[in-house]
């Protein structure tokens, strides 16, 4: 922005985010749980659009995160490339190193009902892929909400599940973030689902899904997530100006 100041040179930008999963307990478990296993563990964690934050009615929290945790546990580490794997690695010693570092934090605080559900170390195979920059996915507890794996962008398979009573409380916390790229609210009510999504402080809200996209509709985020819009027009709009060209008659 510094640099595009000094020329008045219009910027767009699609920046970071601190994804919100809100999970009422009138949602398909089933779907919330695999849905979210998607969200937070897609390509190791390394998709903007990952959910990070997870908050879950307190009704269906427990076995949530006992769900959560075994399909992290399921899915399988290996090469991009090969059959039926569903994590690669990450994409340097350094980015492992920051991610591994949230798990530690978060074990540092597992007297105080804090601490690892799944995951929060790395694979090891006895081949040439430990070579590579793996960490596997992890399921995070029970950490405040000040907490740095709550707060910062970690960019890698780990996300943080919160429990919440009310619908109130879910928007509040789904809201407080200096990110606003996207959100996910898993909800059987169409009501809920419509009262829900708007009030979400972010550019990209999915209901019962995650990362569906037309590419013709707009994509971008809001607060430290970004200015403007991609898709479709929106996309085109950006490289051009309106005119204005007035004709006394």
């Amino acid at each position: 922005m510094k640099a595009a100041a000094a020329h008045v040179t219009p910027i767009s930008f699609e920046l970071g985010g601190k994804n919100a999963a809100l999970v009422f307990a009138d949602a398909d478990l089933d779907a919330a749980v695999a849905g979210t296993a998607a969200s937070a563990f897609t390509n190791s964690g390394q998709i903007c659009l990952c959910t990070e934050r997870v908050y879950v009615q307190r009704e269906i929290y427990d076995r949530f995160v006992a769900d959560l945790a075994a399909a992290a546990g399921e899915l399988v580490h290996g090469r991009p490339y090969d059959e039926g794997t569903d994590l690669g690695p990450l994409s340097s010693a350094e980015h492992r190193d920051k991610v591994l570092s949230y798990s530690a934090k978060a074990k540092a605080k597992a007297e105080a009902d804090g601490g690892l559900r799944a995951g929060g170390g790395v694979p090891t195979f006895g081949d040439e892929r430990d070579g590579g920059f793996y960490v596997e996915p992890t399921v995070l507890t029970g950490l405040a909400e000040d907490h740095p794996a709550v707060r910062e962008e970690i960019f890698g398979p780990v996300c943080h599940v919160a429990p919440f009573d009310t619908e109130e409380q879910a928007v509040a916390l789904a809201n407080d973030s200096r990110y606003g790229l996207a959100a996910t609210v898993w909800t059987g009510s169409v009501s809920r689902a419509h009262r829900v999504a708007p009030r979400l402080d972010v550019g990209n809200a999915w209901v019962n899904c995650w990362n569906l996209r037309d590419l013709r509709t707009p994509f971008g985020g809001v607060k430290v997530s970004g200015i403007g819009r991609e898709g479709g027009t929106y996309s085109l709009e950006f490289f051009a100006e309106p005119m204005n060209v007035c004709v006394k008659l």
